[in-house]
């Protein structure tokens, strides 16, 4: 089991935009925290010690804060419009013998064989839903990608789960495919260029008008 992240927090009472600006500018993320049919409280937490969580993979932590200590799922994160920023988080609470349902990033592993025939890698699926222990979400699934031929593929059913994990994605989706390289058309041949017919046509004119004289 992976060492439990704690994380400080405060109540907070402001609501809106500008409430919430306001804690940005000090430093801080507003966040809710709701589940187990309690109270949904209205919470802040450091920035830093956020960002160091999410960066080092937590999915689940521990909020110490308004008198006592509850474990949480980091159930969504709104980051800004470049990605840089946490704008405000969801945490929900869990119990650590409960098992929870969670969607995990798929982590492509190795090259495929194929690649070298020129076959092209698809990633339909990059994120696979999982049932798994509250306190044991795996950072990433991985998928070994080494044996992989143009026009096979990898099913969510062929994944190798860590202990405890169950997938509750289809079974039948496909996580990679191996694509056979698309080889460009030709380019039609040009039409040839007709001759013009107006010499012709003068020529005739000429042997004409000379009849008539």
């Amino acid at each position: 089991m992976a060492e439990s992240v704690v994380l400080a927090t405060k109540k907070r009472e402001g609501r809106g935009s500008q409430a919430a600006k306001k804690l940005r500018n000090q430093g801080l993320v507003p966040a809710v925290l709701y589940g187990h049919k309690e109270e949904t409280i209205s919470i802040s937490l450091g920035r830093d010690e956020l960002h160091k969580a999410i960066r080092h993979g937590a999915r689940v932590v521990d909020l110490e804060g308004h008198g006592q200590l509850e474990k949480a799922l980091i159930r969504d994160i709104q980051w800004d419009h470049i990605g840089h920023d946490i704008l405000h988080v969801d945490f929900e609470r869990v119990a650590a013998d409960e098992r929870i349902t969670v969607p995990v990033p798929l982590e492509i592993r190795g090259t495929a064989a194929g690649a070298a025939g020129g076959g092209v890698l698809d990633q339909p699926l990059h994120n696979l839903l999982v049932e798994c222990p509250a306190i044991s979400v795996p950072p990433s699934i991985r998928v070994n990608i080494s044996e992989l031929q143009i026009d096979q593929a990898i099913h969510v059913r062929d994944l190798v789960l860590p202990e405890g994990v169950k997938a509750m994605s289809d079974p039948d989706a496909i996580v990679v495919h191996l694509r056979a390289p698309v080889e460009e058309a030709p380019a039609p041949a040009a039409a040839p260029v007709a001759e013009s017919a107006e010499p012709e046509v003068i020529g005739r004119q000429k042997a004409a008008e000379e009849e008539a004289e």
